[in-house]
């Protein structure tokens, strides 16, 4: 029931995304929840384009509650946006930036970076690419991540 609630909202979003023409993907453990990786996710993190950051907020902001966030030393997101959008959190990263030994990498969104898409309760929903989100786990250090899509590509 946790699943199909969030699979609503995430449609809602798309619908709403798509309508507005934003450039958007689905990341994170979504991601891994859609290509059978992993059975379970908490919340949905969308990855958006630099230039659809704006709109994005503001359609969101439209739809639920924003929650202020604390910086993490290991990211340098430019914009990274959290909201609970009918009990569900969604995080929102635009020019997404993780740092590892003193280096930042720049692993924001780009259309070339969505392979495929789902359909999600008669929505169009892009994925981002998973072997773009194993490096991010690796760069995070989320080792259990990395062992989890390396071990459905072998």
């Amino acid at each position: 029931m946790e699943t199909e609630r969030k699979l609503e909202v995430l449609a809602a979003i798309a619908r709403k995304l798509n309508a507005r023409g934003v450039t958007w993907a689905v990341g994170g453990s979504m991601l891994l929840y859609f290509k059978h990786i992993t059975s379970e996710f908490h919340d949905i993190d969308l990855l958006v384009t630099n230039e659809d950051a704006e709109t994005a907020k503001e359609i969101l902001l439209g739809m639920g509650t924003f929650v202020p966030s604390k910086a993490k030393p290991q990211y340098r997101t430019k914009t990274f946006l959290e909201f609970v959008v009918n009990g569900v959190e969604v995080d929102v990263l635009a020019g997404f930036a993780i740092v590892k030994d003193g280096t930042e990498h720049d692993c924001s969104l780009k259309k070339s970076d969505i392979l495929e898409y789902i359909t999600v309760c008669n929505e169009k929903i892009p994925l981002h690419s998973v072997a773009l989100w194993r490096r991010y786990y690796e760069l995070m250090g989320n080792e259990s991540k990395v062992r989890m899509i390396d071990g459905m590509h072998n």
